[in-house]
């Protein structure tokens, strides 16, 4: 059976090489990609603030291609560093964060008090970032741990389109889910490799 983290990989180079040769042509560094994918996501969440939902949606999608393209400049142009792992690692969460955070900003201001939104959102502020902690953890110990059902790439396809949909809670529901199933999972994956060692 192939694995998800396989087919995710197949996914994001078919999607990225294009894009990463033309790039490659550039002094265009691995670390500004990071950094613009950022700001992108930082418009998203304030067209959430203001409830353009639609355009947030587009602008996720967006943000979410510059996440893929500078790790796969860093790898196409031999310029793998150590502290941009970390830069970008750390950029994502707040990226995460920012758009949850946009989507509580919005519903609070539109004056809704619905307790299941914001349960939700704490929910995928606790478990999406945990899912990628365990896999930088296990992976300062020498584990492997590139399993997951639902990873980053799937919680910004998600969130895309419950802001395109206009179906936020069932997209939060989806991402706080999924997001513990697997946080479930990679500590059961890590456990049995430390056990076994």
């Amino acid at each position: 059976m192939v694995r998800f983290s396989e087919v995710r990989k197949s996914l994001a180079y078919y999607f990225t090489e294009p894009a990463v040769r033309l790039l490659a042509k550039t002094p265009i560094r691995p670390d500004t990609l990071s950094w613009f994918g950022f700001l992108v996501t930082v418009g998203a969440a304030a067209l959430i603030l203001t409830g353009h939902l639609l355009a947030a949606g587009f602008m996720v999608l967006f943000a979410g291609f510059f996440d893929m393209l500078d790790g796969a400049l860093a790898r196409y142009t031999g310029r793998i560093t150590r502290f941009g792992g970390i830069l970008d690692s750390v950029l994502d969460r707040l990226s995460e964060a920012v758009l949850l955070l946009g989507i509580l900003g919005w519903y609070l201001y539109s004056g809704s008090q619905s307790a299941t939104l914001i349960l939700l959102v704490c929910l995928a502020l606790i478990f999406s970032p945990l899912v990628s902690y365990l896999r930088a953890r296990a992976e300062a110990l020498g584990l492997e741990c590139q399993l997951g059902l639902f990873t980053r790439a799937e919680r910004v396809i998600v969130l895309a389109l419950g802001l395109l949909l206009n179906q936020i809670v069932i997209a939060l529901a989806i991402i706080a889910f999924l997001s513990f199933l697997t946080f479930g999972q990679r500590l059961f994956y890590i456990w049995q490799q430390t056990r076994a060692s």
